[in-house]
């Protein structure tokens, strides 16, 4: 086991539990073992996925090695007919996996010389230093950062400087503890992260989750098409987040220009800007840049590419890894700019993850088992077609209070497509991807709200509260939004 994954009995349960649902699925004579077309793959897909739900949302064991399951069971059964193995095998190279890893290679790039930090910090400095100002740029700097780098690694960079900027406060104040405000900087520190990384398909892993899920349903959706969607959500409700927290930090009766010297000595500290960060940050401009334009880029080329049918999610996955390779054959100052050392705290495993789901999806599609769900959720579409997005943001949002966002997506994705309209799919789906990340209430919803709890500055009673709202607020913004705009955009 990974040394950070401990068992317990919740877990027990839900290990049990998944290899219930697999026997009986797998084992009982139901409809789906007597499929005209397909046979019994209908129920073999179903019991993997089931596997893989429960094993997943109650985490029962890492969910990296849940991410393998159909590696092994899926060829096992034939549930992809022939060439069953191969079938298996091709989701955990899917394009996106590619895109994925060449941006953490970059965001790597950037920790090794702490040109997030430069960034975060300089947001920070530029926005003020008073209460208000000090909070929000902090919860700016967070998202903006979050937009390019992993949520977790931005909340893991940013606690300790917003612990210094909290500690100076107080010291300016006599040593008087800063209940409120520093609850309120920790948390524009999680939320901040979780809110960024809607903006951009590398924002984080379910983004690129619902990307590849997308383009696998004959959807393609281009780097600028994601970002027309998800930076105007993040610009819209981070004024709603600072609101909140500015109602939990203003207690403390705070005024006058606060942190400024943290800010000021921190940004002190790393110098002046060093050759390697221009030249990371040039690599990440001309990549964004090429991103944005990969619809155009994929038109030119695909005429001309004639032996593989290319597309979008190809063409910004090769941009991708063609940067990291720039940055890790560059070599500046005797040193790589991009070390084998900062690769290897990148966490990989995110990769499997990502594959494992979109296993699952085409599992689930190519098996059968897709058509005779649709079948038997004729009862949600009968719903207004605002209400399934509704009701699907709200739904996302809940399970993902107690699952991870990665998790959540990966089981919703699938279950959501057979159970929505076909004609607003896309708006539920882009809804759902939106939602999952907007969980605040609880520590255990995200790996950054996780992370600010062991400050000692949060506290649950306090998170809940202040977190329902958000979350609520979150769902109903995510539907609008995307119901107003998705089709416009895809």
């Amino acid at each position: 086991m990974p040394q950070n994954f401990t068992f317990s009995r919740w877990k027990l349960v839900g290990l049990v539990a998944g290899l219930v649902a697999f026997a009986l699925l797998a084992g009982l004579d139901t409809p789906l073992k007597h499929d005209p077309e397909n046979g019994a793959r209908p129920a073999y897909a179903a019991a993997g996925a089931a596997l893989m739900a429960i094993w997943w949302l109650t985490e029962a064991i890492p969910i990296y090695w849940t991410a393998c399951v159909p590696l092994v069971l899926f060829p096992l059964f034939g549930v992809f007919g022939e060439h069953s193995l191969r079938q298996a095998v091709l989701p955990y190279f899917d394009p996106y996996i590619f895109l994925f890893a060449g941006g953490m290679g970059i965001a790597a790039a950037m920790q090794q010389w702490d040109l997030h930090r430069r960034i975060a910090l300089t947001i920070m400095n530029r926005i003020g230093s008073d209460p208000r100002h000090l909070l929000a740029g902090t919860l700016a700097a967070t998202a903006f950062i979050s937009l390019w780098i992993s949520n977790t690694a931005t909340a893991a960079m940013l606690m300790p400087i917003g612990i210094a900027i909290i500690a100076q406060i107080e010291a300016q104040c006599g040593g008087r503890r800063l209940g409120s405000y520093g609850m309120a900087i920790m948390l524009a520190i999680a939320y901040g992260s979780n809110v960024g990384g809607i903006g951009t398909k590398i924002g984080t892993a379910p983004n690129a989750q619902f990307s590849g899920f997308m383009e696998r349903a004959g959807t393609s959706i281009s780097f600028l098409q994601f970002l027309v969607v998800g930076l105007p959500f993040v610009l819209m409700f981070l004024p709603a987040v600072w609101w909140m927290l500015w109602r939990i930090g203003r207690r403390d009766g705070l005024s006058g220009e606060i942190g400024a010297e943290v800010v000021s000595g921190e940004l002190a500290r790393l110098g002046s800007v060093k050759r390697p960060e221009r030249i990371v940050l040039g690599v990440f401009l001309v990549t964004a840049a090429l991103w944005i334009g990969s619809k155009w880029i994929t038109g030119f080329l695909k005429p001309r590419i004639t032996f593989y049918e290319i597309g979008s999610s190809h063409v910004e996955g090769g941009i991708a890894m063609l940067a990291a390779l720039v940055l890790l054959l560059w070599r500046t100052q005797g040193r790589q700019v991009l070390g084998f050392r900062a690769l290897s705290r990148v966490p990989w495993e995110t990769l499997l993850l990502l594959g494992g789901g979109f296993a699952m999806a085409s599992a689930i599609q190519q098996s059968g088992l897709s058509a005779w769900l649709g079948g038997q959720l004729l009862a949600v579409r009968g719903l207004p077609p605002f209400a399934q997005v509704l009701l699907a943001s709200l739904a996302v949002v809940g399970l993902s209070a107690v699952a991870s966002n990665t998790a959540t997506i990966a089981v919703m994705l699938v279950v959501l497509r057979d159970a929505v309209s076909p004609e607003i799919l896309p708006v539920v789906l882009f809804t759902a991807t939106i939602a999952c990340s907007c969980d605040f209430a609880l520590p255990a919803g995200t790996p950054p709200n996780a992370i600010v709890f062991g400050s000692g500055y949060v506290t649950i009673p306090r998170m809940a509260r202040t977190g329902v709202v958000l979350d609520v607020a979150a769902a109903i913004l995510a539907a609008l939004w995307c119901w107003l705009i998705v089709p416009w955009v895809l």
